[in-house]
């Protein structure tokens, strides 16, 4: 098991999905937990079960307010934060001709704008040597439709964790981006048996990632043994964007 004793992780989206599979495995590799989500009853409910390395905050990502809120207080409680995981996210299809400003605001704004703004508030309380994970897509350098705004997300994501681990190397500060390709998470048990064959033809290993794998790969970035590892992208895809 990787070790992450004494370490203090803040998983931002982790009451759900892979940011809850993150969370539950940080905390069983030794790290005390605070995960958020925006729905009180999805917060309390992840952290009673990850058990007593973790407790949740309410928190809206899209919310800058929200997001310094929640670093002010893990500071205050634990002095620093250790690993960051930014993992909130939103994924609602329209073609060209259906996007609206909302939709375009709505993503970028979860899913960008929270990122970035999450991190800023971070920065200051982020141990020196300390890992940062952003979740993001392989669909980052596919074309994917009626996806496309989400997939720009993702690309700016990636773009940003670049540049965020060239600003942050000289602290020793690790920045690293996972992608996983379609996971079977609860958004996408609610797909047809027509869809998801759809999306798992393309894959090599001929099904969907769980998000516990996907979670694995987070972890280990965060982790020591991946002490010489910035700026990279970790697909975690069955071999999807690969081969």
């Amino acid at each position: 098991m990787i070790g992450m004793t004494g370490k203090i992780a803040l998983v931002v989206g982790g009451a759900k999905g892979i940011g809850f599979a993150t969370a539950r495995q940080l905390a069983d590799a030794g790290a005390t937990v605070v995960l958020t989500g925006r729905r009180a009853e999805e917060v309390r409910a992840a952290a009673e079960s990850i058990g007593a390395r973790a407790y949740g905050m309410v928190a809206d990502a899209a919310d800058q307010a929200d997001l310094e809120r929640v670093i002010t207080q893990v500071a205050r409680r634990h002095g620093r934060i250790d690993a960051l995981v930014l993992n909130a996210g939103l994924s609602e299809p329209a073609t060209i001709a259906e996007a609206t400003g909302e939709h375009f605001d709505r993503h970028f704004a979860v899913n960008v704008r929270g990122a970035l703004f999450a991190m800023r508030a971070a920065l200051p309380v982020l141990s020196d040597g300390g890992s940062v994970v952003l979740v993001g897509s392989i669909a980052d350098v596919m074309g994917v439709t009626p996806f496309s705004t989400y997939a720009a997300t993702k690309a700016a994501l990636r773009s940003y964790a670049r540049s965020w681990a060239a600003e942050l190397a000289p602290r020793g500060i690790r920045v690293n981006v996972v992608a996983p390709g379609p996971t079977d998470t609860d958004m996408m048990a609610a797909v047809s048996e027509e869809v998801r064959q759809q999306l798992t033809a393309p894959i090599p290993l001929a099904r969907m990632a769980r998000a516990d794998e996907v979670a694995s790969a987070a972890v280990f970035l965060l982790s020591d043994g991946a002490s010489f590892i910035t700026g990279a992208e970790l697909c975690v895809d069955g071999g999807m964007r690969q081969v």
